[in-house]
């Protein structure tokens, strides 16, 4: 694989996710007759932010994806950042989808997403800086 094929790989699997919690968003909407908000509904609060929290933080780190592969990353960072963010996602709206609260899915998938943030953000500067 290329490297931009690995990131396109990690690109597709995260838009099966994002798929995958707009249709759990949908359903909550048909099953309880919701057309815009949550109408005071804890279930339909709870699936409208697993997507957001979803949608707000896949892009930097795909962004960043692609900007590894530019600089010719290995591909076993790539891998291993595509792995560790989609992991880090899984884990957070699985937690969050069994409750409102903490929950340990919720927070290991927070600690692994930010983390992967970090070494993204870590590995484009020092591949420019040195």
């Amino acid at each position: 694989m290329t490297l931009f094929e690995i990131v396109a790989l990690y690109v597709a699997i995260n838009i099966l996710i994002f798929f995958c919690l707009t249709y759990l968003v949908i359903r909550q909407r048909k099953g309880q007759k919701i057309s815009i908000g949550h109408g005071n509904s804890e279930s339909m609060e709870g699936a409208i932010r697993v997507h957001g929290n979803f949608s707000e933080y896949t892009p930097i780190v795909l962004i960043g994806l692609f900007a590894m592969a530019g600089l010719n990353a290995s591909p076993l960072w790539l891998h291993g950042v595509g792995i560790a963010f989609t992991l880090g996602r899984l884990l957070h709206a699985f937690g969050y989808s069994k409750t409102t609260g903490t929950s340990f899915g919720r927070l290991l998938g927070m600690v692994i997403t930010l983390l992967t943030l970090l070494v993204v953000a870590g590995y484009l500067l020092f591949t420019v800086i040195t």
